[in-house]
């Protein structure tokens, strides 16, 4: 069947707040080589997108400058030298951007197939937080079982997704979060200790146990240092966003001594091959994870594409508990 040449998309008029979400008609994007273009049923919201909205995260060159960066949906046309996927397959899938339309396209080895048992709805949520985890906590990160493991945020998707992912590897799991109700939320998700953070001190708390092996943290600004603090000797600490700023001052000499490793990345401005290669490692060692229940979809809220900015609103709000999805085409 083919495609119209035209789609609804929510587009970013202008830099600023969730209102400058604005929905347009666009053209559907036209597959290169080795793409696929996919009829969105959900698209995952994430705060990557709230950042590209604000003006502070542009996309890559080449890429769709529409938000979204994640999917689930079918197969409807395909590139030259595409051959996993056929039309009509269900997929989700990792996107360069354009996530907030009604068709996106995509590397055809970044999307995966939908893990037994889970919906469309879910699966949406699954890429970005799934790559996102298993390449900075595992890959970068190089977590091990037995290890002291603590996230930041633990109730966000990232969050959610990470405490699960490194029980389920056999890490002792540490978690913050902002109210002693989400608190609970993480130490049902497997974390041994969650610590409130405005209540509590975290660097203390992990003290206590000998210090984090592995941090990861999407705060920095004075967090930095706090959780160079926090970490045991030889430990590791991972950084994925600066939401509270990402210079400060730091005294490099306790890296030193301790022998602590500082690193981190992002997702979005990798290469292909980079993003293939974590695909294949996401569908072989955490899709059985999904498959057998040890990961669940922790999910907060479902807006339409025409609610975007409501759905930005939300993540932006702190509220929100799990993952935000837009019904696109469902």
């Amino acid at each position: 069947m083919a495609l119209s040449h035209s789609m609804l998309a929510v587009a970013i008029s202008t830099p600023g707040g969730p209102d400058v979400l604005q929905p347009v008609s666009v053209p559907v994007p036209v597959p290169g080589h080795g793409q696929i273009v996919i009829r969105v049923a959900y698209a995952g919201v994430n705060r990557p997108d709230a950042l590209q909205r604000s003006g502070a995260y542009a996309p890559p060159p080449n890429a769709s400058p529409l938000p979204g960066l994640e999917c689930s949906g079918t197969v409807v046309e395909s590139g030259p030298g595409v051959s996993r996927w056929k039309i009509g397959d269900q997929v989700c899938a990792l996107l360069p951007g354009g996530g907030y339309a009604e068709y996106a396209v995509t590397q055809e080895s970044h999307a995966l197939p939908i893990p037994k048992g889970l919906s469309l709805r879910e699966a949406a949520c699954l890429p970005e937080t799934c790559f996102t985890v298993w390449s900075n906590v595992f890959m970068r990160g190089g977590l091990r079982a037995g290890e002291r493991f603590l996230v930041h945020g633990g109730t966000s998707g990232i969050g959610t997704t990470a405490i699960q992912m490194a029980a389920a590897m056999g890490a002792r799991v540490f978690a913050t979060a902002g109210s002693d109700e989400k608190c609970q939320v993480c130490r049902d998700l497997g974390a041994e200790v969650a610590v409130n953070y405005r209540s509590e001190d975290f660097v203390a708390a992990l003290l206590a146990v000998g210090g984090a092996d592995l941090i990861l943290d999407m705060v920095g600004g004075p967090y930095v240092e706090r959780n160079l603090k926090a970490l045991a000797n030889d430990g590791r600490l991972v950084q994925i966003a600066f939401l509270e700023g990402a210079k400060m001052a730091l005294n490099l000499a306790e890296v030193m001594v301790r022998r602590l490793t500082l690193t981190g990345s992002t997702l979005r401005p990798q290469s292909d091959l980079a993003k293939t290669r974590i695909a294949q490692a996401v569908e072989t060692q955490v899709w059985p994870l999904v498959e057998c229940g040890a990961l669940k979809v922790v999910m907060d809220s479902e807006f339409t594409l025409a609610e975007a900015p409501a759905a930005h609103w939300r993540i932006e709000s702190a509220g929100h508990v799990g993952k935000i999805v837009l019904k696109i085409g469902a």
